[in-house]
């Protein structure tokens, strides 16, 4: 299978930490040349633009705060300068905290259906628009197994991504048959290093698998769907080691 990505260009939203730069590093080292976008994580961002720049591609770390439509447009203005195309997105930023029902705030809501889903729709909307000129893209949208399953102390999160898998089906049918969305819907993933918490360890007796993800577990299917899987759009792949089977 050819997973080489050279000569093309993609964009990770929250690339700067965790498997937002694991996904960075996989398409660079695949050959594409990538934009690093973060809005909190400048001096890491920069570091993986660095890491990226010195494997020989070429890189750019741009800050947007995704849940804000007019720096989405600012960032995209960017790359559209700098790059002049955009092959590859993967909307890769979102944030996770719980909260039960009755304390639930409507700046928490706001706060995390802006990032996970709002985010996530105009950062496609915005590189859609790139790809159509070229009549050619794939959007990868990671979302989450929280998405298909109910998490009560996590309701407003488990919303977000099951929006996304949602826009992630109608996106698909909206830029057919240029564009090919798909979405990645991890389960639990710990990094090297990280300590299991309790909920974690419990979680991870009941998967068949008896482990925990990794990121080289998602990073390698986004190279998959980036470079390869031409009849493949408007599905969720989990990746949850038979957890939700």
């Amino acid at each position: 299978m050819d997973c080489s990505l050279e000569g093309q260009v993609a964009l990770v939203t929250g690339a700067g930490r965790r498997l937002g730069r694991e996904i960075a590093l996989t398409l660079a080292r695949a050959g594409a040349d990538m934009i690093v976008n973060y809005r909190a994580s400048r001096v890491e961002a920069q570091a993986v633009a660095g890491e990226i720049a010195r494997l020989g591609r070429r890189s750019l770390a741009v800050r947007a705060d995704v849940s804000r439509p007019a720096q989405v447009r600012a960032m995209f203005r960017e790359v559209e300068r700098k790059f002049d195309r955009l092959d590859l997105l993967v909307n890769n930023a979102g944030i996770f905290f719980p909260s039960s029902w009755d304390k639930l705030t409507e700046e928490a809501w706001d706060r995390i259906l802006g990032v996970n889903l709002k985010g996530t729709f105009f950062c496609a909307q915005a590189a859609a628009k790139m790809m159509m000129r070229r009549k050619r893209g794939r959007i990868i949208n990671i979302s989450s197994l929280g998405g298909l399953r109910a998490w009560p102390d996590y309701m407003h999160y488990c919303a977000s991504k099951a929006g996304v898998i949602m826009l992630t089906r109608c996106l698909a049918k909206a830029l057919a048959p240029h564009i090919l969305v798909n979405s990645i819907a991890p389960g639990t993933i710990l990094f090297p290093g990280e300590e299991p918490s309790s909920a974690i360890r419990r979680s991870i007796r009941t998967t068949p698998q008896r482990r925990a993800g990794r990121p080289q577990d998602i990073s390698s299917l986004v190279l998959y769907l980036a470079a390869s899987g031409d009849y493949m759009t408007g599905q969720t792949i989990v990746v949850d080691g038979g957890q939700s089977a």
